[in-house]
């Protein structure tokens, strides 16, 4: 197998490729200036291509410019392709024979759907070089499109277009082409791609001299361009189509004769099942006839009843199985002679003596036939007559009337499609009659009736479509008036409904300057009312108009305008509305402006206040922290100064309840905002709180620094000394220290710290992770390095005194040794003792010691 891809490593093959060469008949006005290499390949190519067919006419042309310019030419080149003539030419010699000669050309491409951008007459019989090109581009797209449309549904294609999207520069693609369809004629293998002349010779060699394609290509020309022009191109590979259609059409010939052949043998094996099936059941009726017409009386009763039980199982074993094969040798037969119809054969004729079995049924079958067709035409025409001579167009408005005739429209449509009803109702009894039917005069009575009913139906149609054509016309000349009333009456409508909708809106404002620009708004919309109700009048006018019109004529108007349900007396009404509401919207405004004033002196009134209180409250923030970092004094002097400047934020309570009274006031008046101030009271209770907060935790911690003082024996100096330390790392000064701070400081104080003796340090000052150490827990640990505390192990050994040595103590030496209220505390709590060495009530001091200190569970 040949792998022609291969002949062209470099695809151009794109989703789009196709449609590309699609849109190449629209594009020749945006490429009128084309390469000089390309318009030489598209001359010689486009000339090549002309004489192959000029030349059936027993004529060429030589330059193709200048050969097309008289038309002459140009129309028999038409006349070949497309096998139609074209009007008589004009022999004439002046340039307005010409110039007709060649635009009867251009009318019949037009004709045939194809859209010809810049490109007239006047250019062709001018000799213009680029349009002469595009019109025989145009015509090669439109007459020979084996690439764009007919090529969509074969084989041919899938080749032809992946080789058009390849460069065709090294001439395998076109031997490639002839290889797909004609493998002899190409040694294909033997082709070299770097010898491109040669390959492209060899093809159009064997193209001129097998396949009768003339050469239309110069292999010196497509090797010397960087690219070949596509148009050439594709113009000389559409030749290759049509040499090898022949090929494909004896391929649909023979798909052709094996389908006529498979219907033919389908057909011959229905008839022999048919003929076998009526032969069986003819020989069982001629068996059985003689034994139903045996009347002769038995001599006994036991033979009678015999007899009588034989009769029994005819009607119930023989004789249904047997009814059975008759309907289904009928179905049979219609099946067959359906299928011979549908295949354009004559119908099947059975045997002489299977006629007369089946003549009855078929009979039977064609009254049947009638009747039912006959019952639906009935059916269909019921009412029809008294439709179409109903008098509703007297009555109907003019968009009514255009409404009647379109049904009208349809109902011819409808008429017309019944008339092969008709006539098959009258081609079915016409049988009837040629095989002498026994009730021919029935069916030929109700066919006639048929018939006649058809041809009223007929009379009545048109003599409504003249009705109702009259009726239209004289309704034309008011509609034109009441188009022109709607077309004005709309907008006006609309504006007015517009204007009281705004007018009757509610308003919602938040400050002065929203409320004075509605009321600016308002203004200006007063000021349109002078000219709205000049519009008003103009409409009204309109209506008057016709009115008098109608008077004047004698017309009876019926109904309202059909484009517009707008009355006169609805925009009357409205404009009354507006001149109401135009006055009460004032005094909205207005009272509307008047609130916003005393919102304004409410916002002004708070935010007074809150600007002196906001920064009052961050002031008194900053100030509690410079005293807990200062450490000015003694704690004691601390802890006093700290309550002394509790009782002053205490006393400004009264400030913060004023403001609280006036947000009060900011809030029954329904204010959401404040341009005035960025103090919220919502911000402000958090500010309060957090300063009474702050306030009571300094004074706190002061407490606690002045009990862990007290209890561990830290003198004032060392506590001095441990604050100074700490706020000399605490960069940010927020009295939290981060962990890098932290270390920071206890490497300040001559603690040599690895990671491990850090984190136990981290988690002692710092128990729930996060991250941050206060200066009350630096002091806690600073206090419990620096100082003798009890341990568990030391509790331990104490009671391990007490006990005499023991691993377990007693209840009674605890009463002995201890206080009695601490005796029965731990009495209480210890666990019993379970070691090897227990005694009965023994208790657990070691665990009890452990848990004092949170080593394990108490």
């Amino acid at each position: 197998m040949v792998d022609y891809h291969a002949a062209n490593n470099q695809s151009l093959y794109s989703a789009g490729g196709q449609q590309i060469y699609m849109e190449q008949e629209n594009d020749w006005d945006r490429d009128l200036l084309l390469d000089p290499a390309w318009e030489k390949q598209q001359r010689k190519t486009f000339t090549a291509w002309c004489n192959s067919h000029l030349r059936k006419a027993g004529t060429q042309i030589d330059n193709i410019e200048e050969d097309f310019r008289d038309g002459l030419k140009l129309m028999l080149l038409l006349e070949v392709i497309s096998g139609e003539r074209l009007p008589k030419p004009e022999r004439g010699k002046m340039r307005v024979h010409k110039i007709n000669n060649v635009n009867k050309a251009l009318d019949f491409i037009a004709s045939k759907g194809v859209k010809l951008v810049s490109i007239g007459a006047e250019e062709i019989v001018d000799g213009n070089a680029k349009m002469t090109l595009g019109m025989i581009w145009t015509i090669i797209l439109r007459f020979q499109s084996s690439f764009t449309e007919r090529t969509k549904s074969t084989c041919f294609f899938s080749h032809t277009v992946f080789l058009f999207l390849h460069s065709w520069k090294d001439g395998l693609a076109f031997n490639a082409l002839i290889h797909r369809h004609r493998p002899e004629l190409i040694d294909y293998d033997k082709l070299r791609k770097d010898d491109p002349v040669t390959n492209l010779n060899n093809a159009f060699e064997v193209a001129e001299r097998y396949l009768d394609i003339p050469k239309m290509l110069d292999a010196e020309d497509i090797v010397g361009t960087l690219r070949p022009d596509e148009k050439a191109i594709m113009t000389y590979v559409s030749c290759f189509y049509h040499a090898f259609s022949g090929a494909q059409k004896a391929e649909t010939a023979a798909n052709r004769i094996c389908k006529v052949l498979a219907v033919n043998q389908e057909n011959e094996h229905l008839m022999e099942d048919y003929e076998k099936l009526a032969s069986d059941l003819l020989e069982w009726i001629r068996r059985t006839i003689p034994w139903l017409e045996n009347r002769a009386p038995e001599k006994t009763m036991t033979e009678m009843q015999q007899k009588l039980e034989d009769f029994g199982d005819y009607r119930r074993v023989h004789k249904p199985p047997k009814v059975q094969e008759k309907c289904q040798l009928e179905i049979n037969f219609n099946t067959l002679q359906t299928k011979l119809r549908l295949s354009n054969r004559p119908a099947f004729m059975p045997s002489e003596g299977r006629m007369v079995f089946f003549a009855l049924s078929l009979l039977d079958h064609l009254a049947e036939k009638f009747r039912q067709k006959a019952a639906i035409h009935e059916s269909w025409t019921d009412g029809k007559e008294a439709m179409l001579t109903q008098k509703d167009y007297e009555t109907a408005s003019l968009s009514e009337i255009k409404a009647l005739l379109k049904k009208h429209e349809a109902f011819e449509s409808d008429l017309a499609a019944h008339q092969d009803r008709v006539e098959q109702i009258a081609a079915i009894a016409q049988e009837l009659n040629e095989l002498d039917y026994y009730d021919s005069p029935s069916v030929n009575a109700r066919c006639q009736k048929i018939c006649e009913q058809w041809d009223a139906l007929g009379s009545l149609t048109q003599s409504r479509r003249e009705s109702l054509e009259r009726t239209e016309k004289q309704l034309e000349s008011i509609d034109e008036l009441y188009l022109e009333y709607a077309k004005r009456a709309a907008p006006f409508n609309n504006w007015m409904e517009g204007a009281m909708e705004a007018l009757q809106d509610m308003f919602i404002v938040h400050n002065i300057e929203e409320i004075q620009g509605l009321i600016t708004a308002h203004d200006q919309f007063k000021s349109t009312l002078p000219e709205a109700n000049k519009e008003r009048e103009a409409i009204q006018a309109i209506q008057a108009e016709v009115q008098k019109i109608a008077q004047y004529n004698g017309i009876k108007l019926v109904g309202n305008n059909p484009y517009t349900t707008i009355t006169p007396q609805s925009i009357d009404k409205k404009w009354e509305k507006v001149q109401q509401l135009v006055p009460q919207r004032d005094q909205a405004l207005q009272e509307e402006l008047a609130r916003q004033q005393s919102n304004d002196h409410l916002r002004r009134q708070f935010a007074n206040q809150a600007n002196m209180i906001g920064p009052w409250i961050q002031n008194k923030m900053e100030e509690i922290g410079r005293i807990s970092i200062e450490m000015n004094g003694t704690l004691e002097d601390q802890l006093t100064h700290l309550r002394q400047y509790e009782q002053s934020i205490i006393e400004y309570k009264p400030n913060i309840d004023q403001l609280e009274g006036d947000h009060q006031l900011i809030q029954e008046a329904l204010i959401f905002d404040n341009k005035y101030t960025a103090y919220t009271m919502e911000h402000l209770r958090v500010g309060w709180e957090q300063l009474l907060t702050t306030i009571a935790r300094t004074i706190n911690e002061i407490e606690n620094q002045i009990l862990t003082r007290d209890a561990k024996g830290i003198s004032q100096e060392q506590l001095h000394e441990y604050r100074t330390s700490f706020n000399h790392f605490d960069k940010k000064r927020t009295g939290i220290m981060d962990s890098d701070d932290f270390r920071a400081l206890l490497i300040s104080t001559g603690n040599s710290l690895g990671d491990a003796e850090f984190g136990r340090i981290m988690g002692i000052v710092d128990p729930n992770n996060s991250g941050a150490v206060t200066f009350q827990a630096f002091i806690d640990f600073m206090s419990r390095e620096t100082t003798d505390t009890d341990t568990a192990d030391q509790v331990i050994a104490s009671f391990k005194i007490l006990a005499g040595d023991k691993n377990y103590i007693t209840a009674e030496e605890l009463r002995r040794e201890l206080p009695p209220d601490q005796a029965e505390y731990c009495i209480a709590r210890m666990a019993p003792y379970t070691g090897p060495d227990a005694v009965p009530c023994a208790l657990d001091y070691m665990s009890f010691s452990t848990a004092l200190y949170g080593e394990s569970d108490l």
